[in-house]
């Protein structure tokens, strides 16, 4: 079974560990997707947009303005919320309807990524393996998203302000395409679609659209793949944001170097950051690449929150403790000045029911 459940649990906290010794894991274990995340719901703003400006480096607007070392700021993320992400294992409209409508009753907004695993291809149309192991194809995966939205605002209560960037979400696990680039084009044609279907239904309002890529060193050694897939989504100009939550695999020079990292994390036209913290190492090696980007490239990394897979049995960190661990991380590398912000926008991502 060709698809993404080779990053489950078990291989994700085995890499992380051994990063902390010094050590950087460069195969991944196997595992089915039943033991990927049952996560427990955490933080997230308020308000979350998933249109990039057209500048070289997209900003989030209405994201609340990060003050890292403020009172204030320390409120907001004190007070903040997770939204919960999903690595799904269908695209029937009516189940992820019902994801899109729990959403809601929990009344949290902010980034919500759908991660529907690994790209693919079925000789006819450019797609991925789910994680239960069908191929779904990517009109298929936007009318899955579209079904999530709508049973988002119908959940709504009357009146509310809330709001959610829906991202479509895939990895640079092993695609299994005949062109990344292609595939990256195709993913960003439709992260635009899906949102001239928000906005032609009336669901703009409180849901825009965007994309994601969990993007992991380990599973693409020589950068080329994810490299192209990058390239194919800018070369598309959708417009919209493409989230890197991935992890850094051991740090900068582990596997790829800083010029690479940054590019997927921040340096493309599009795309920003919500990276993985799951312990000290984590944190500390996204520090670096910030420290890296301000000082040699002169260009911040940009931080759109952080994603965490705390569940009440796993005893993983949880969204605000990510949040402040990766925040004391840039302000110790920067000698008590942060290099980078990080917006108090959390999110939680286990296996989807």
């Amino acid at each position: 079974m060709l698809c993404e459940t080779h990053k489950d649990i078990l291989y994700k906290w085995a890499r992380t560990l051994l990063a902390v010794g010094g050590l950087v894991l460069v195969a991944g274990g196997a595992a089915v997707a039943s033991r990927l995340h049952a996560g427990a719901p955490s933080t997230a703003p308020t308000h979350a947009v998933g249109r990039a400006d057209r500048g070289a480096l997209p900003v989030l607007k209405r994201v609340p303005q990060p003050r890292p070392e403020s009172a204030a700021r320390r409120t907001d993320i004190d007070s903040a919320r997770a939204t919960i992400s999903l690595y799904e294992r269908t695209v029937k409209q009516a189940r992820v309807r019902r994801q899109g409508c729990d959403a809601a009753k929990r009344g949290v907004g902010g980034v919500v990524i759908l991660d529907f695993g690994q790209p693919a291809y079925n000789g006819h149309t450019y797609g991925t393996y789910l994680f239960s192991g069908r191929f779904a194809g990517n009109k298929q995966i936007t009318r899955a998203m579209l079904g999530y939205a709508v049973g988002y605002r119908r959940c709504l209560p009357r009146g509310s302000k809330l709001s959610i960037s829906l991202a479509r979400g895939t990895s640079n696990y092993h695609p299994q395409v005949p062109s990344p680039y292609q595939a990256g084009r195709r993913w960003a044609r439709e992260t635009r679609r899906l949102e001239r279907l928000l906005e032609a239904r009336g669901l703009s309002a409180h849901v825009t659209s965007a994309a994601a890529d969990d993007v992991e060193p380990a599973w693409d050694r020589s950068f080329h793949r994810t490299r192209d897939f990058f390239r194919g989504y800018r070369d598309a100009a959708p417009g919209n944001v493409l989230y890197n939550f991935g992890s850094l695999d051991g740090g900068v020079g582990a596997v790829w170097n800083a010029s690479q990292m940054f590019f997927v994390s921040s340096g493309m036209k599009y795309v920003v950051a919500i990276p993985e913290i799951y312990n000290h190492a984590m944190a500390r090696q996204w520090a670096e690449l910030a420290h890296i980007a301000k000082h040699r490239y002169h260009r911040p990394l940009k931080f759109a929150g952080v994603m965490t897979t705390h569940t009440s049995s796993n005893h993983a960190m949880k969204p605000r403790d990510a949040h402040k661990l990766l925040v004391r991380a840039l302000a110790d590398i920067g000698e008590g000045t942060a290099v980078a912000d990080v917006p108090p926008t959390l999110t939680n991502i286990r296996a989807a029911y």
